[in-house]
C-alpha cells in the first residue's frame, strides 16, 4: 500500500462513525466500487460513474467520473451533487477546507466551484453560497490535488448569507463556471464538453485538541517515511506531496 494511501484511510479512520454529516476525516474514496451518494439529478444520458483503475495511485485505484457533453440539454453541464455524508454543520465541525484529487481529461478546462445549499422545506434554498474563487484546472491536468477554503469569508452568498449554508447545508455540489455565480432554472451553468475524474473527497479543518494530536503525530511519521515514495509518471501525482498538504491543514 502507499504512503498516499496510507495518508487517506488514516483520514477515513479518524472519522470513522460519523459518515451520516461532514466532520473532519470525511474521505470519499470510491473504493466501494459506489459513486457514494454523489448524483445529478434527474435523468442524464452521462451520470456519475465509478471507475476502477487509474486513479491517483494507478493501477486498482477507483475514482469517480464525471462526463458533461456541452452542446444542450441533459447533461451538457458538469454538476455533481451530495445530500448524504455532505450535508452538516461545516463550522460546528471546525472544517474549513475541501480537498479533492482531480484529472481534467479535457478537452476543456473547468473553473471549480463548490456550492453549499440550505433548505428550510419545499422551494428554494434560504442560504445559498459558493467559493468565491474558482480552482482552474486545464484540459490534460493529470491527477492533480486541489483545495477549497470553505470559511464565510471565502463563499459568495448568491440568498440568505454564507455563515447561515455553512451552519446548516443540505446539499453540497461540485460544478465548473468561471463566473461566480449558479443562475436558476432557464439559464443555468455554462455547458461544457470535458471528462473529469475526482478522488479523495476530503475534509480538513481544525479538529478537537486530543484527535489533532493523534492525526499530527501519525502524519508526522508518515511524513517521513514518504519522503522514500517515488514519484509517479509526468503528469501524474508525486506520493511525498500529499502528507505534507495534509499536515499542512492539521498543524
Amino acid at each position: 500500500m502507499s504512503v498516499r494511501r496510507i495518508g487517506v484511510c488514516l483520514l477515513a479512520l479518524i472519522g470513522a462513525g460519523q459518515l451520516a454529516a461532514a466532520v473532519i476525516g470525511q474521505v470519499d474514496t470510491f473504493e466501494d466500487g459506489t459513486t457514494m451518494g454523489w448524483f445529478v439529478p434527474g435523468l442524464s444520458p452521462v451520470p456519475p460513474a465509478n471507475i476502477t483503475t487509474g486513479g491517483p495511485a494507478g493501477v486498482d485505484d477507483n475514482y469517480m467520473q464525471l462526463i458533461a457533453t456541452g452542446g444542450g440539454g441533459a447533461g451538457s453541464r458538469l454538476a455533481v451533487l451530495n445530500e448524504s455524508q455532505w450535508a452538516g454543520n461545516y463550522s460546528a465541525e471546525g472544517i474549513t477546507f475541501i480537498h479533492l484529487d482531480v484529472n481534467n481529461f479535457g478537452p476543456s478546462d473547468l473553473y471549480l466551484r463548490l456550492l453549499f445549499e440550505d433548505f428550510e422545506g419545499p422551494g428554494p434554498p434560504v442560504n445559498f453560497a459558493l467559493t468565491t474563487n474558482a480552482i482552474f484546472v486545464p484540459a490534460g491536468s493529470g491527477w492533480t490535488g486541489v483545495d477549497f477554503r470553505i470559511t464565510a469569508a471565502d463563499l459568495t452568498a448568491l440568498f440568505g448569507t454564507a455563515a447561515g449554508a455553512l451552519l446548516d447545508t443540505d446539499t453540497l455540489r461540485l460544478f465548473h463556471n468561471p463566473d461566480p455565480d449558479f443562475p436558476g432554472p432557464g439559464v443555468g451553468i455554462p455547458t461544457v464538453n470535458v471528462t473529469l475524474g475526482v478522488d479523495n473527497i476530503t475534509a480538513i479543518g481544525v479538529p478537537e485538541p486530543g484527535t489533532m494530536s493523534l492525526l499530527a503525530a501519525a502524519l508526522v511519521g508518515l511524513a517521513a517515511y514518504g519522503k522514500r515514495a517515488l514519484p509517479a509518471g509526468p503528469g501524474g501525482f508525486r506520493e511525498e506531496g500529499a502528507i505534507p498538504l495534509l499536515l499542512s491543514k492539521v498543524m
